[in-house]
């Protein structure tokens, strides 16, 4: 069997483990996968993080440098169009659905009589769904052999537009932890480092500052939280478009000695923070999974996360791994807020909880069901 796998940019490292973790598993069943990098990065994550190909472990063909938004339209279409007329793979995973040349594509596989599947990571919750964006979707799902969806929230969204079940493969998100990563060696991090009943809490977030993150719910509610807590920190990691207006609404509030604003951090650096952290916040309006929750868990970081995101239905057991919230009421999030630090109080047992939870989310289960996924749609044939 042969397959081909394409994504959309060389940026994304948590991409990198599973295409890696494909190839090691492709190889040992005697199956070829060719993988397709469309471009290097995109402009919202220049200040995120470098472009690494040492996570790349995989070979791959990347047709274009720069950013996918920089790219010249003709170029790309006619690009991927003469990979998609001389593919030969049994069966072809294209990057999304929501691109115009992905059509092209996906037309072209169509006409020559070529399985082709679609990697979805979108909810209902994402944005709201309208009626002409609704049809298209629900014609290329339907001209798809198979979709591979991150999680139950994804399943859920493919068959809102017409995909039964036989055709929707669930495969799980899994973080880029370091080479290194060893889940007793977070276990003690976190034991030594997490803040005691004793100490003022320490509240983290981690990612863009974009509007969809709804980082300023977050800093309003920890205003409130600071009046049960003082002393508290609220540690803000990344960077992005919204972060000058953040550090106006801090300022208006006057909390600025309270937030920590320390820039864009990864690698051992930012997994330092999941440990020092009492727990970790997303407050995102519209998250397609969140894999910062992923690295939280997996660095036994309990979290607090908004009903929106993808992942809460595998990785936040209320009361035990987290929190969730409806998004949208602030008194919500300060009351999950303000009862953290005394529900996680009991470091270990928490600490346990969350590796328990994240176990199985590994590049390797990821990469084995996008393989097994692929080998129905081929016998189906």
């Amino acid at each position: 069997m042969k397959f081909t796998i394409w994504h959309n940019i060389l940026w994304s490292r948590y991409k990198a483990v599973v295409f890696s973790a494909v190839n090691n598993v492709a190889q040992a069943r005697g199956i070829h996968v060719n993988f397709y990098q469309i471009a290097e990065t995109e402009r919202n994550r220049v200040g995120l993080s470098p472009v690494d190909r040492s996570w790349h472990q995989y070979p791959f063909k990347l047709l274009f440098p720069g950013a996918y938004s920089d790219l010249p339209k003709l170029s790309l279409f006619w690009s991927l169009a003469r990979e998609a007329w001389n593919d030969d793979s049994n069966v072809t995973i294209l990057c999304g659905y929501e691109r115009p040349e992905i059509w092209l594509q996906a037309m072209i596989l169509k006409l020559r009589g070529k399985q082709f599947a679609l990697f979805c990571d979108s909810t209902l919750y994402d944005h709201e769904q309208t009626f002409f964006k609704g049809v298209a979707k629900r014609i290329i799902f339907n001209l798809a052999d198979g979709i591979f969806c991150y999680g139950i929230r994804a399943v859920e969204y493919v068959g809102y537009y017409g995909v039964p079940s036989t055709r929707s493969f669930v495969r799980c998100q899994a973080a880029a932890l370091p080479k290194t990563y060893l889940a007793e060696e977070a276990f003690k991090q976190r034991l030594e480092k997490a803040p005691r009943s004793s100490e003022p809490p320490r509240f983290l977030y981690v990612g863009r500052f974009s509007p969809e993150k709804s980082l300023e719910h977050l800093v309003q509610a920890f205003k409130q939280v600071l009046a049960s807590w003082p002393g508290a920190k609220l540690v803000l990691v990344g960077k992005g478009p919204s972060e000058q207006g953040l550090r106006a609404i801090v300022s208006d509030l006057g909390i600025n000695d309270d937030v920590i604003f320390t820039g864009a951090k990864y690698d051992s650096d930012l997994f330092e923070e999941y440990s020092k952290a009492t727990c970790f916040v997303l407050p995102s309006h519209s998250e397609p999974w969140g894999l910062v929750v992923n690295e939280a868990l997996s660095y036994a970081c309990p979290v607090i996360v908004s009903y929106r995101c993808g992942c809460v239905p595998e990785l936040v057991a209320e009361g035990k791994t987290g929190f969730s919230f409806e998004w949208g009421n602030l008194q919500e999030l300060v009351d999950r807020m303000n009862v953290a630090p005394t529900a996680f109080s009991d470091v270990t047992m928490t600490a346990r909880a969350c590796l328990h939870q994240i176990q199985s989310f590994t590049p390797e289960n990821a990469a084995k069901a996008i393989l097994d996924g692929c080998a129905i749609l081929h016998s189906q044939r």
